[in-house]
């Protein structure tokens, strides 16, 4: 036996109804999602440094907080930066990011090959570790000393050289050596190596390794201050007394030592939702104290030569995205990106929404109309018959007014709509007995 569901609505007329409207606006915001603004990706390249270098050490912190994100950070080590910068505005290599120390670069070079900065991360000082009977304060009485600067490729050639010019001196004047920062170290600490000369954050082991080691000393830059209005790249920071061993009074002074600036470079094709998660993490991992910078100090739009990307700009000046405060990075992204698609997709539905009511009334009804077309060519056939006609036709209409009634009686409609259905039924029982009266008239006859 058949049952008929009792409704306030009926879903299925209701989505024959929109679903031809509904799935073109699906079309819509599906090809706009691919096509006005191309979605990030999930793979970030980075070029960062040594392995063990600070460079490496950070990536890897970048990368676990980029996974919250389900966005993967491949880590690419190099010598450094100025490697990482080739590396960044070569047209062939996928490298998109890369951690760069200020000085490194020439502004208008950089500008041309399309680089932006996303801002400096932390200080990292040049440390100059060497072996003495009494303390240089110049960099002059370094003069013959064999020097070592780090493997090809670090970006600390360029800077020594700028160092070695301000204080009248060439590099013919000292014995540079290009040594990794291990090779080096053992070749000092053998007293094969008078000097070593390398830009890193305070927490890296070697420096902490050669501030503890005895007859080793730490070139004091007494001159700090002029090395910063020579180059504007350079800040000047204090090695604070004790900062190392408070016990043991490790440094017994302050020293004083100029700065560069670890900064987060990138390709200006880097979508910019995916600069925005950078310095969020940056924030995470940059934003405490440690032996050099205030809590809340790094990142910054400060310190780099290299122009400042636009979405860097929006992020130090308000923070981050307003969606990405309360929803996931890629819903939010989502909606950065679709908010023109969805507005206009509104507009259209408003109009829509006025159609649709009337097309659902009208399915709905058309259930019933269509029994009254039937109902009609019957009272045609009753109207165009006498007393002669054949009880065999009538007969026939008569079934047929059965197989109507059946049918309308199995049909499902909303409870709003039972008013219609009960008044088709009562107009068939009407036709039924004017046929059965025409037919009794015949079989007489």
């Amino acid at each position: 036996m058949k049952k008929i569901k009792f409704t306030l609505f009926s879903l299925r007329d209701l989505l024959v109804a929109f679903g031809p409207m509904l799935l073109v606006l699906v079309i819509i915001i599906g090809a706009a999602y691919y096509l006005v603004d191309p979605a990030p990706d999930r793979v970030i390249e980075i070029s960062t440094g040594s392995v063990d270098s600070s460079y490496q050490r950070f990536a890897k912190q970048y990368a676990a907080e980029l996974a919250k994100n389900k966005v993967t950070l491949h880590i690419n080590p190099s010598q450094g930066s100025q490697e990482n910068l080739q590396k960044i505005s070569d047209p062939e290599s996928a490298i998109q990011v890369g951690f760069v120390r200020s000085g490194s670069a020439d502004p208008q070079t950089g500008e041309d090959k399309g680089l932006v900065s996303l801002g400096s991360l932390f200080y990292e000082p040049i440390w100059i570790f060497y072996r003495s009977k009494k303390e240089f304060n110049t960099i002059s009485e370094f003069k013959g000393k064999r020097i070592n600067l780090g493997a090809e490729g670090n970006g600390m050639h360029r800077m020594f050289s700028q160092i070695l010019s301000v204080n009248n001196m060439q590099e013919a004047d000292v014995q540079i050596q290009r040594l990794d920062d291990a090779e080096a170290t053992k070749a000092f600490l053998n007293n094969k190596m008078d000097a070593l000369v390398f830009s890193s954050a305070s927490d890296s082991p070697l420096v902490q390794q050669l501030l503890l080691t005895p007859d080793v000393r730490l070139f004091d830059f007494v001159q700090s201050e002029a090395y910063t209005r020579r180059f504007p790249f350079l800040s000047s920071v204090v090695l604070p007394r004790g900062i190392v061993d408070i016990g043991r009074d490790i440094p017994s002074r302050d020293y004083h030592l100029i700065s560069p600036t670890a900064t987060l470079v990138a390709h200006e094709s880097l979508h910019p939702a995916l600069i925005g998660l950078l310095l969020q993490a940056a924030h995470k991992i940059h934003g405490k104290a440690d032996w050099f910078s205030d809590q809340g100090e790094f990142p910054s739009d400060k310190y780099t030569e290299i122009p400042v990307a636009t979405e860097a700009q929006k992020f130090y000046k308000n923070g981050p995205p307003m969606l990405q405060r309360y929803m996931s990075f890629w819903i939010a992204n989502f909606f950065d990106r679709m908010w023109v698609v969805l507005i206009t997709a509104g507009a259209l539905l408003l109009p829509l929404s006025k159609i649709i009511p009337p097309l659902y009334v009208w399915r709905i009804r058309s259930r019933i109309y269509r029994w009254y077309g039937q109902l009609r060519i019957v009272e045609q056939i009753i109207d165009a018959s006498d007393t002669n006609s054949p009880a065999q036709r009538l007969h026939k209409q008569l079934q047929l007014l059965d197989d109507i009634e059946e049918k309308v009686n199995n049909t499902s409609l909303p409870l709003s709509y039972m008013e219609e259905l009960y008044h088709l039924r009562s107009h068939i029982h009407f036709v039924r007995d004017r046929l059965q009266e025409r037919l009794r008239a015949a079989e007489a006859a």
